[in-house]
C-alpha cells in the first residue's frame, strides 16, 4: 500500500493570520500586519522611534535612504516624516513581496519622498546611500546568502553611513536560549495569543526564521567591514544593532 499523503497543515497564529507549518510568508496579510508585529514583538514601536531619532546623525540634505523589509512602509514613512525639513531626502522601501508594496504605494500615493520597490534585496542594484535600516528583517533570509546582502549594504554606503539592524538573536548556549525562549513566550501569552496560536506561529516559522546569535550577527556585520559597531536596544531575544562605516 501506498503511504497516505501528509495533509496540509493550516494554523491559526493570531490577528486573523493563518500559516501552513514551515511555511510561514507575509503575503497577504498587510492589513493585520502592524498589529500582529506590535504584538509580537517587544518594544516594536520604540524601536521605530529609536531608528528615527538615530537618522538625525547620518541623514542630511539630499540623502538617500534604503529600508530593507518596508512591509507597510510605516518605518520608511516615520524616517522620511523625521527628516522632512532636509531637502532632497529620498526615502527607498524595498520588499520581496508584491501585496505588501501595493499597499504602500496606494497608503503613500501622495509622499514624493517616498518610493516603494518590489524587490530581492540581496540581489538589489542599490545607489550609494546614507543609511540603511533592517527591521527584523535579516532573520528571514537564507543564511547562504545573508552575508551577500550585508556585504552589499557595506559597499553602497557613504563613508560615515550607517546601518541600523534589528534581529531576533538566539541565546549563546542552550541554558541561555531556554530561558530566552520561555520568556519571550510568556510575552507573547500575556499579549493575548492563546497556546494553539503560539504553537502554531512556532511551527509555521521552522526553517523560514533563522536567529544568529548577538555574536554570529557581529561577526557577519565584521565580515562584511564593519569595524565601528554597537547594540543600541536590547529585550531578552531581540535586539538592535548600529553598524558604521
Amino acid at each position: 500500500m501506498k503511504p497516505d499523503r501528509l495533509e496540509v497543515k493550516l494554523s491559526a497564529v493570531g490577528d486573523n493570520i493563518v500559516a501552513e507549518n514551515a511555511r510561514w510568508s507575509f503575503d497577504g496579510i498587510s492589513g493585520s500586519f502592524s498589529a500582529h508585529a506590535r504584538r509580537s514583538i517587544p518594544f516594536y514601536d520604540a524601536g521605530h522611534d529609536l531608528i528615527c531619532r538615530y537618522s538625525d546623525y547620518f541623514v542630511s540634505p539630499s540623502s538617500l535612504v534604503y529600508d530593507i523589509g518596508t512591509a507597510t512602509g510605516l518605518l520608511a514613512h516615520k524616517i522620511a516624516d523625521r527628516n522632512k525639513s532636509k531637502p532632497g531626502v529620498r526615502v527607498i522601501g524595498i520588499d520581496l513581496i508584491p501585496s505588501m508594496i501595493e499597499y504602500c504605494q496606494q497608503q503613500y500615493a501622495d509622499r514624493e519622498d517616498l518610493q516603494f520597490v518590489c524587490a530581492d534585496a540581496a540581489t538589489l542594484d542599490y545607489k550609494k546611500a546614507s543609511l540603511f535600516t533592517c527591521y527584523y528583517v535579516v532573520q528571514f533570509i537564507h543564511p547562504h546568502v545573508r552575508q551577500t546582502l550585508i556585504d552589499r549594504i557595506f559597499q553602497q554606503l557613504h563613508w560615515g553611513g550607517a546601518l541600523l539592524m534589528f534581529e531576533k538573536v538566539r541565546g549563546p548556549d542552550a541554558r541561555f536560549q531556554d530561558y530566552a525562549a520561555q520568556i519571550y513566550t510568556d510575552f507573547k501569552s500575556d499579549h493575548g495569543y492563546s497556546d494553539t496560536e503560539i504553537l502554531g506561529k512556532a511551527s509555521s516559522l521552522k526553517g523560514v526564521l533563522e536567529p544568529f546569535s548577538t555574536n554570529g550577527n557581529i561577526e557577519m556585520l565584521q565580515r562584511a567591514g564593519f569595524k565601528d559597531i554597537m547594540s543600541v536596544m536590547k529585550w531578552v531575544c531581540f535586539e538592535g544593532f548600529l553598524a558604521i562605516k
